[in-house]
């Protein structure tokens, strides 16, 4: 009776997945076409989302900095108008570009002619004998006294170089004042909204191209693997393009099958291909996975049947022989459920009954504790016994996923090394505190007796995180996020007293130049942002070899360590000042300003050198630099 049963039940099932299996291959064939035209369409969204932004990011972008550039050529010719005086040589004129932080400063007379100017060269350059400088000519031709003109990046006559160049009239008399810069950000920006650049963000798949072609010419502008290629295929061809809205099949030369969707995008077409086999590829695998997964439900099933039947009718007795086996080694949460016969059904009842009762005691003691409504949870286990006794919550308190908690309470071995595994590590300072998550502390008592184990946990987040929030703030500048001064020096001792023999490091004392004339323009709010921006930048130096602080107000302190050499110190510190020098910090809606600071700096090779001498070596150092310049380092020559 049981081979038939079981010989009709495979015949059934087989006829089953077949039928499936075809359905599925029909419904997967038209849902991965799907899938795929709506991956291109969120692909397509995506580019054109980035194309906008962008654009529009790039306008407001040359919005900002051509007012920025058209009030410094103002101030250099207030400059010019209001100080007779200053002289017109190159080294006068390149003081000035640097107090007005502008790449050049030219100044040109009535004729036309550069008269002074930061570059030497330029000197005697007459603007009329160049496209690129005869349209200044037209502010000298000009009747208006506010004339000024902002022109666009370019090659400028001189030299070939891409510059960017802003030119005002002079208003004491016939002249132009012009004031030029090296237009980094913006060149940087562009090349950021070409099509290879924003393709190159996007993922693809194995054979998938992304291309954009112009809808008047059919010529293909841009392309997901550049464009050093031939695009003769039929699917590269704008009449076939126009025919892909909604997905279509087109072949290339050699016949391959491009599965091909385009979006029209103001003047341009931006397209997707993907060769049809990965698709078919896809289907297929999808399919050989549904029946290798239903023929093992067919297996599962089948088994399953045959053992039911065999185990209900045969196998009763043993089974409830297995389960009485698994109770008493631990695995209260065994259910006997022999059936088949009145005897073999209170058997199971009285069995269960039974273990119900002994497990109720966790329950018990689990409703105490939670009356009590202290984290707490408790837990034994005992080698050879398989089942740990946990209260309720245990799970929670070690910050165990529920299946996972499952599974550890199972098996008491395992449970019995991931706590050994917890307590290896306590935190500083504490024996039996643990942190077990980036927000989570428990303290752990645990005993042992005779291989048996008992554990309380308790949670203590809340304690260690007011400690450690303490701490932060009695080492930290609640501004900046800095560490404080005292704290900084310790640290820096210890750095010292640590290096090793053949290394240097040195201590750098720094101030911001300008910070009052900050604070009293802009306001204070103002000043903390720019403090906030400086410190920004100290805080991105490597901490390989950077220990920064904020000493008080607009003064700074670090240590530069793990350093071969003093040509090391210097690279690092050179390194620190080209990264400032192209911060920028936004003072006021229109008003944005790179960081000026002035530094002095002590080295050593001494580990024995104490760490205060070292400061006010740095500190003379920079005193030093403050009176004879700023805006750069001086190293101590003591």
């Amino acid at each position: 009776m049981q081979k038939i049963f079981i010989k009709y039940t495979v015949v059934i099932m087989t006829t089953a997945i077949f039928l499936i299996l075809f359905i599925n291959f029909l419904f997967s064939l038209h849902t991965l076409k799907n899938q795929q035209f709506e991956s291109f369409n969120i692909k397509t969204e995506q580019v054109i989302h980035t194309l906008e932004n962008n654009q529009e990011e790039l306008k407001i972008m040359n919005e900002n900095l051509d007012e920025d550039y058209l009030t410094r050529a103002k101030a250099a010719a207030y400059i010019f108008e209001r100080q007779k005086e200053i002289k017109m040589n190159v080294k006068e004129m390149q003081y000035l570009a640097k107090l007005l932080n502008v790449d050049e400063l030219h100044l040109i007379d009535g004729n036309g002619i550069i008269i002074a100017a930061s570059v030497s060269k330029y000197v005697g350059f007459d603007m009329s004998c160049h496209k690129q400088t005869r349209a200044f000519v037209e502010i000298l031709e000009s009747d208006d006294e506010d004339a000024y003109l902002i022109q666009e990046a370019q090659p400028n006559a001189a030299e070939d170089k891409i510059m960017k160049y802003v030119g005002v009239a002079r208003k004491d008399q016939k002249g132009v004042v012009q004031v030029g810069f090296k237009p980094i950000r913006q060149l940087e920006a562009e090349s950021r909204n070409t099509y290879e650049y924003i393709f190159s963000k996007f993922p693809t798949d194995i054979g998938e191209e992304l291309f954009v072609s112009d809808c008047n010419t059919g010529e293909i502008l841009g392309h997901s693997d550049g464009m050093d290629r031939q695009f003769n295929d039929e699917y590269y061809k704008l009449k076939e393009l126009a025919g892909c809205t909604e997905g279509a099949y087109k072949k290339d030369k050699n016949g391959r099958v491009m599965y091909v969707t385009s979006t029209r995008y103001g003047n341009v077409l931006i397209c997707h291909a993907v060769p049809g086999n990965v698709i078919y590829s896809k289907l297929w695998k999808t399919t050989l996975s549904t029946f290798i997964y239903l023929l093992f439900v067919e297996i599962a099933v089948i088994l399953l049947l045959n053992y039911l039947v065999k185990r209900k009718v045969v196998d009763g007795i043993h089974g409830v022989i297995e389960d009485l086996s698994a109770i008493a080694n631990g695995n209260l949460d065994t259910i006997v459920a022999a059936k088949g016969n009145r005897e073999f059904e209170k058997l199971s009842w009285g069995i269960n009954t039974m273990v119900k009762s002994i497990v109720s005691i966790s329950d018990r003691i689990s409703a105490i504790i939670e009356i009590s409504g202290v984290p707490l949870a408790a837990f034994e286990y005992e080698d050879g016994v398989k089942n740990v006794f946990a209260t309720r919550g245990l799970g929670q308190l070690l910050d165990i996923p529920v299946c996972r908690a499952d599974e550890l309470f199972r098996n008491s071995d395992m449970f019995g090394r991931y706590i050994h595994k917890i307590t290896e590590e306590p935190i500083e300072g504490e024996k039996d505190i643990f942190q077990i998550s980036d927000v989570k502390y428990i303290r752990i008592h645990m005993t042992e007796s005779s291989n048996r184990y008992l554990g309380v946990v308790t949670d203590v987040t809340d304690t260690m995180t007011e400690r450690n929030k303490l701490k932060y703030e009695n080492t930290h500048d609640h501004l900046t996020g800095l560490y404080k001064f005292q704290h900084f020096k310790k640290l820096a001792a210890e750095v010292l007293q640590k290096m090793p023999e053949g290394e240097v490091c040195a201590v750098v004392m720094l101030d911001l130049d300008y910070f009052k004339s900050v604070n009293d323009t802009f306001g204070h709010d103002a000043g903390d942002k720019y403090l906030q921006g400086f410190s920004d930048v100290m805080k991105s130096m490597s901490e390989k070899h950077f220990l920064t602080a904020r000493r008080s107000g607009d003064e700074f302190c670090m240590i530069i360590y793990n350093c071969d050499s003093r040509e090391d110190i210097i690279g690092f510190l050179d390194g620190f000042y080209e990264v400032l020098g192209k911060t920028y910090v936004k003072l006021s809606s229109t008003e944005s300003r790179t960081i000026s600071a002035s530094a002095g700096f002590a080295w050593t090779a001494d580990s024995s050198m104490n760490i205060t001498t070292l400061l006010n070596h740095a500190d003379e150092a920079l005193y030093e630099m403050k009176r004879n310049a700023k805006g750069s380092y001086e190293e101590y020559k003591g």
